[in-house]
């Protein structure tokens, strides 16, 4: 692969800051002609829009489909800034977020694309910009509350003398985040704290627009994105085949999927 096709896979402007919410500052980065169609990136938990988006080839596949793209690197991510306090971290001050960052680039509409924790706030902001959002890809979303058995105490010990994390949910989260250059695992306790304090997906605050809902059939989280996906009345289900939690946005039978979904 020579080095210009490899540049293309990875071209990310340089970050945009938008001050949201007790003045925390989020990075956003922008693609595309400002008239076009707009589609919203928001990564997964531990990750960035680079992580997530760029390096998988989505907002390569996007732009060549000639959409605008916003990607977000949600509070306590990426290039943003990196609160140690819980309050802000929950779902609806996510998604509180991601519409100010609409707001500010001057997004009246878009589409919406998230992964896990991006799923996740994607279904909250379905409901608040209900009329905003007449579609929207959610894919590796769990049932349940997000991160509830994350074992707190253990990551403060190793953040702070090394103490291995000995619980294996936690460590998986915990090895996922030091791949990831800059993350802060303070910052990563504070989202799974505020995480805990939102509601649980349920039936009775299911989207109305339609959604294609896409988990990877070796991910642990497949039955219960099964069963988020039918509360949607609109809602489809895609089983991206050979991935599990951590490397099914890297799918290209997810990119396809999602596009064609886009495309409808």
């Amino acid at each position: 692969m020579t080095d210009d096709i490899l540049s293309s896979l990875t071209d990310q402007p340089a970050p945009q800051f938008v001050e949201v919410g007790e003045g925390v500052a989020l990075a956003a980065y922008s693609w595309g002609e400002l008239d076009a169609p707009t589609v919203v990136l928001v990564h997964g938990f531990a990750s960035s829009t680079a992580d997530t988006w760029v390096h998988t080839g989505w907002t390569r596949m996007l732009q060549k489909e000639g959409y605008r793209i916003l990607g977000i690197d949600l509070r306590g991510h990426g290039a943003s800034e990196k609160p140690h306090d819980g309050a802000g971290y929950a779902v609806k001050s996510l998604a509180h977020d991601v519409e100010a960052v609409m707001e500010t680039f001057l997004v009246d509409e878009a589409f919406y694309v998230g992964y896990s924790l991006g799923a996740r706030v994607g279904w909250q902001l379905l409901q608040d910009l209900d009329d905003r959002i007449p579609r929207a890809v959610l894919g590796g979303v769990p049932d349940g509350i997000p991160l509830d058995e994350f074992a707190d105490e253990q990551v403060y010990r190793y953040a702070d003398d090394g103490v291995p994390v000995t619980d294996p949910g936690t460590k998986a989260y915990v090895d996922l985040a030091e791949r990831v250059s800059g993350n802060d695992l303070r910052a990563l306790v504070a989202l799974a704290k505020g995480q805990r304090d939102s509601p649980a997906i349920s039936a009775e605050h299911a989207p109305q627009q339609p959604v294609l809902f896409a988990t990877g059939s070796e991910d642990p989280v497949l039955e219960g994105s099964r069963t988020v996906a039918s509360y949607a009345p609109q809602g489809t289900f895609f089983e991206i085949p050979g991935r599990h939690h951590f490397n099914a946005p890297g799918s290209k039978d997810f990119r396809r999927a999602a596009l064609e979904f886009l495309r409808a």
